[in-house]
This record gives structure tokens, C-alpha cells and sequence, in this order.
């Protein structure tokens, strides 16, 4: 039950109105980064190759990860170095520190997000994707897996708004065109 409370106020502030993206990446990172940012999403916005718009997604992500510094760097490294040798009591230490010092770098958000989605904790997996949305409203990356795990979940109509949400931002990613799609296909299967 609390599961699905959490992903509904998740996907109630996500689809919401609120602060322009800009204005809340802006709080958080220097004028000079908040404008590369901004031209990166606006170059992702307009690109129609899709080629060419996995290279600015890719420029999109190495700008978020150098937002951190080096000593956020080395706890995610760190963090990831443990995950992946299953340790995910010590990822879990290492990320909290993270966000700790760092509240407002959202890649530690989102590396802890993804730790717990690899510990099947679904509830504080989505927890961490919403406070990734609350600093950055374009990361891409928290938007597929909050889009993920209302699919896995049965919740299509929230995964399919989520995944219009994200094609709004990133319109070449066909991953996210592929499950509008399918999410479409099975709505229209279910009407019949």
C-alpha cells in the first residue's frame, strides 16, 4: 500500500505544473553549468537524428556527474565498485554520505536509487527518483526508471504518462518511444 502512495505523489509532482526546470536546476548549480544544461536540453529537444541525440544525452550526463566534485565522485565510484560485488550495505553507507554532504548533486540520488532497485526495494528506490526530479525535472535517466518500476508494477497509465513526460525532454530516445507505444498497443487491446 505505501508503495503505491509513494509512486502516486511521485507521479503526481512529476506531471504537476510547478517551477520551470530551469529555475530548479538553476538553485542548485553555478549560472555557467545552468546554461550549458540548458543548451544541451534544448539542443536533445530539437535533434531528430538519433545518433546525434545520444551524444548530447551522453554531454547531458557527463555534466551532471562533474556537478558533484571529486570527493562525491569517489564515494559514488566506491558505492558502485560495492554494488556491483553485491555488497549493497556498504553502497548504501557510502551513497547516504553522499547525499549527506551533497543533497543537491542528484546523481548520488540516483545511484542510490538504482542500489536499491538492484535490492528489489521498490519504495525508497522511488523515494530517491523524486527527490532526483525535484532537483533536476529533466533527468532523463530517474524519469525511465520511475517509468520502469510503475510498468513492473501495473500502473501503465502513470508509466505511459511518465514515458510522454520523458519524450518530452529526450524525443529521440527509443526506448521510451518503443513503451508509449506498447503501452498504447495494451490500452487499445484492453478497450476491446
Amino acid at each position: 500500500m505505501r508503495r503505491f502512495l509513494v509512486s502516486g505523489c511521485l507521479v503526481l509532482a512529476l506531471l504537476m505544473p510547478s517551477v520551470s526546470a530551469a529555475e530548479t536546476a538553476a538553485a542548485s548549480s553555478s549560472p555557467t553549468e545552468q546554461h550549458r544544461l540548458d543548451e544541451l536540453f534544448a539542443q536533445l529537444k530539437q535533434e531528430s537524428n538519433e545518433a546525434a541525440a545520444r551524444r548530447i544525452a551522453s554531454r547531458i550526463r557527463d555534466e551532471w556527474e562533474r556537478a558533484g566534485g571529486a570527493t562525491a565522485d569517489l564515494l559514488i565510484a566506491w558505492a558502485h565498485k560495492a554494488a556491483a560485488e553485491k555488497k549493497f550495505n556498504v553502497a548504501l553507507d557510502l551513497l547516504d554520505q553522499a547525499v549527506t554532504l551533497y543533497p543537491q548533486y542528484v546523481e548520488s540520488w540516483n545511484s542510490r536509487a538504482l542500489v536499491f532497485l538492484m535490492m528489489n526495494d521498490v519504495d525508497r528506490a522511488m523515494s530517491d527518483l523524486a527527490q532526483v526530479l525535484s532537483i533536476e525535472p529533466r533527468h532523463f535517466g530517474a524519469m525511465s526508471g520511475l517509468a520502469g518500476i510503475l510498468r513492473v508494477t501495473g500502473r501503465t497509465d502513470e508509466a505511459l504518462e511518465v514515458y510522454r513526460r520523458m519524450l518530452d525532454v529526450y524525443p529521440m530516445q527509443r526506448n521510451a518511444q518503443r513503451a508509449v507505444l506498447d503501452l498504447a498497443d495494451e490500452k487499445a487491446d484492453e478497450r476491446l
